[in-house]
């Protein structure tokens, strides 16, 4: 896979044509998800996410359609991981993967952003040596983010 980030919900897209991005948005399952701790906001993108799947289901104004107001039509993509298939047939998508719309022709959808984001979690605060972080962050109190992250995780009414 050489370092390509898979895709999920959230990613950003352009299409070539158009004059606004849209974010991607997974309609096609709800089962397999990344960079999502609880498995609820980012599932994973794939082949199987064609017709308009979009947020705003815009791209602005389509050079293609003498900008008139842009309605994408994914009929395919192309550039996806192709050595996992999914249940039902799927491949995930990549951060180069390209789409195929009915009015702007092939791979004229890009992705620009593939929606993953970093999370710092209480056992990445445990894991990080405090004298190294001072160092690289030193505006931050690494104590106190630890402190926070273990309260934040508590559940409510509950001492510690």
């Amino acid at each position: 896979m050489s370092e390509k980030h898979l895709v999920c919900q959230g990613a950003v897209c352009m299409c070539k044509f158009g004059t606004a991005p849209d974010k991607l948005k997974v309609k096609s399952q709800q089962v397999h998800y990344i960079n999502d701790k609880d498995g609820a906001e980012k599932p994973l993108a794939n082949t199987k996410d064609i017709g308009q799947p979009f947020e705003a289901n815009t791209f602005g104004s389509c050079k293609k359609m003498n900008s008139s107001p842009c309605k994408p039509a994914v009929t395919a993509w192309s550039g996806f991981y192709d050595k996992v298939v999914l249940p039902g047939g799927s491949n995930i998508l990549l951060e180069d993967s390209k789409a195929t719309c009915a009015i702007g022709g092939k791979d004229c959808i890009e992705i620009t952003f593939h929606g993953q984001t970093a999370d710092m979690t209480k056992k990445d605060a445990e894991k990080a040596d405090k004298e190294v972080q001072t160092h690289l962050n030193p505006m931050v109190d690494v104590q106190k983010v630890e402190e926070d992250l273990f309260l934040i995780q508590l559940p409510q009414g509950q001492p510690f």
